[in-house]
């Protein structure tokens, strides 16, 4: 399968580093001018120094200017953006007596508005121009939220929603709106976070052991490890293209069987 996207522009928000990093690379190799995304200065344009043809813009986008700010440098440069992978989003830690109001509202400012208003500015240039892939960054935790981070999980959930509310807005566009739900992805942070715990809990140091037991204990599922970043990314990709034109509204779970229903 050939995936060809010269001539598309691709906005990957939070794009400086990690899963968002290989996102975007993988855009640019399928051809797509890539425009590289970060909250604070420098990062991104690291980033994109380092990909043919890639731009940097940079703003808080969990604010009203920050999102402003972005959308003001794309205009600037004369961009339009045909695909806009809504990657960008944190978790936060907390349970539902600890977690504040400012807490739930923080989450939702990081992982629905930055959505919700790149997506405002973004989506009429779409429409007029009469094709568009909107791709968001959502969690397994959507389908099987646990006790723990409720306002992330619930933010979350929302974003799943939104994605659906706006593919019917969107209907007769061209334009498709997805969401990719990973489970654990194995990025440099886990791994060194497991490292962590596996001293504690006398796992052992051997990465291979370390990861028996994450899936035994905290990720169960039939492939008996962790996604990659790259197979993350590859599936954003198939999104964004020609052959993934009849793939509209759903929420695509790539956790390894993870969480198992029809």
């Amino acid at each position: 399968m050939n995936i060809e996207l010269a001539g598309r522009t691709a906005l990957v928000t939070g794009s400086s580093r990690n899963t968002g990093e290989v996102i975007a690379r993988s855009l640019a190799l399928a051809g797509a001018k890539v425009v590289v995304h970060s909250n604070d200065d420098g990062s991104a344009q690291a980033t994109a120094a380092e990909i043919e043809q890639a731009h940097a813009v940079v703003g808080d986008i969990a604010t009203v200017d920050g999102c402003d700010d972005v959308l003001a440098q794309l205009s600037a440069a004369g961009m339009t953006v045909d695909v806009l992978v809504n990657n960008y989003g944190t978790a936060s830690r907390g349970k539902w007596q600890s977690a504040s109001e400012e807490d739930w509202l923080d989450m939702y400012q990081k992982n629905v508005m930055s959505m919700a208003r790149l997506v405002k500015g973004l989506s009429p240039g779409m429409v007029e121009r009469g094709w568009g892939r909107i791709v968001n960054l959502g969690t397994v935790g959507s389908h099987r939220p646990g006790h723990l981070m409720p306002h992330y999980y619930g933010a979350k959930g929302a974003l799943a929603t939104l994605g659906v509310s706006l593919m019917q807005e969107l209907a007769g566009t061209a334009i498709t709106v997805n969401t990719v739900s990973p489970g654990l992805i194995h990025t440099p942070e886990l791994e060194a976070g497991y490292r962590l715990k596996a001293q504690k809990k006398g796992w052992g140091e051997d990465w291979d052991d370390i990861l028996r037991h994450i899936v035994a204990e905290d990720f169960p599922n039939p492939c008996g490890r962790l996604a990659t970043r790259q197979e993350v990314a590859d599936l954003v990709v198939f999104l964004c293209s020609e052959h993934a034109a009849f793939i509209n509204g759903q929420n695509v779970r790539i956790d390894g069987g993870a969480v198992a229903y029809v």
